[in-house]
């Protein structure tokens, strides 16, 4: 390996914080390959990328050690099961009880996400269900909470995109 890829080595592994990893253009490839398919052999993404198969092993192993891969899963397709509802609930919550209710929300039936945000709402779910008696069994549940001050419902009439993934940029080089 050159001085440019032990220098991007380095880089990527020691710089971590606030702005997150450093990664280069072959980190992002490789990121952005497993999106597409978790399965990929390495030594299939090796012939891919122009690189060695333990260098893509090692790539991967960094990527994790340094908590920028943190699994691997599959993509479900919810509409294909059933859950063709998904609701956009604002939840307001007692002060002092936040994380306790956020964490009791999260392991509500259906929830997917729960974002703590800020403004008028303290935290933000998203949740999916079969049927509407299913949305609203959980919307009762939700506001019998000892502390759930309030919620508002939002059904989803279309889905534009439902997806985490956005386009990844190898980071740029710091002095």
């Amino acid at each position: 390996m050159g001085q440019k890829g032990r220098l991007a080595d380095k880089r990527s592994t020691s710089d971590r914080g606030r702005r997150g990893a450093i990664i280069d253009q072959l980190d992002t490839m490789i990121l952005t390959r497993l999106e597409d398919d978790g399965r990929i052999p390495f030594r299939q993404m090796a012939a891919e990328f122009h690189a060695s198969t333990s260098t893509i092993s090692a790539r991967v192993s960094r990527l994790e050690e340094a908590g920028v891969i943190t699994g691997y899963s599959v993509n479900v397709n919810f509409d294909a099961l059933g859950y063709d509802l998904t609701a956009v609930v604002d939840v307001r919550v007692s002060k002092g009880k936040l994380s306790q209710m956020e964490a009791e929300i999260a392991n509500l039936p259906g929830v997917c996400m729960v974002y703590d945000v800020t403004g008028d709402s303290d935290c933000i779910v998203i949740a999916k269900f079969r049927k509407r008696e299913d949305l609203s069994k959980f919307a009762k549940l939700l506001l019998a909470m000892p502390f759930v001050e309030h919620s508002n419902t939002h059904v989803v009439l279309s889905t534009v995109k439902e997806s985490l993934r956005i386009p990844l940029q190898s980071s740029p080089l710091r002095s």
